[in-house]
């Protein structure tokens, strides 16, 4: 579990998955991600990803819990990039998804830091991605507040979101971290 000032990252559980779809599948949360989805897509990709990549690797997008009042606000972490045949496979992935109740008060950016410190202290990460598109400002920004840089040269277009695409990736590195 990484702790942060207002919140815990934590591995995820049976119990999370029921609010987590109630909070995130919605239209305005879902806007960049391919629109509100069947909550079956979502348990599946919970239980069969992320709770094996904690399980397996030690590291996930966490489920984020607000310390004040235990609430589940989203998840936020790192994973190892499986966009098969792009740029990004295999890098080292920082990623979030909050509840649009929580955006605009900081989490994301504590969350993602705190994600960040893990990448490059705990797994020896040299590089970290994120993955946005050019239509979600918010997203790109908090990129830009944690330091990262686009990388257009790394840019593809994803498949599944072919309304969306190009698909831009951010890039940092730990030494420009660590500044």
């Amino acid at each position: 579990m990484i702790e942060t000032e207002r919140l815990r990252l934590r591995d995820w559980t049976e119990a999370d998955i029921e609010p987590f779809i109630r909070h995130t599948n919605t239209p305005a949360v879902m806007r960049w991600l391919g629109g509100v989805r069947p909550a079956e897509d979502h348990r599946k990709i919970i239980r069969d990803r992320m709770m094996r990549w904690q399980s397996e690797l030690g590291f996930t997008f966490w489920a984020v819990e607000r310390k004040a009042d235990s609430g589940l606000l989203g998840f936020c972490g790192h994973k190892i990039a499986d966009a098969a045949g792009t740029a990004m496979e295999g890098e080292h992935e920082n990623g979030w998804r909050l509840r649009e109740d929580c955006w605009g008060r900081g989490y994301a950016r504590e969350a993602a830091a705190a994600s960040l410190d893990f990448a490059f202290e705990r797994l020896g990460a040299k590089r970290v991605v994120a993955v946005t598109y050019q239509q979600n400002e918010p997203s790109w920004g908090l990129m830009l507040r944690l330091g990262m840089r686009r990388r257009d040269d790394l840019r593809y277009d994803d498949p599944r979101f072919p309304d969306l695409n190009p698909t831009i990736l951010y890039v940092i590195k730990r030494e420009e971290w660590r500044r």
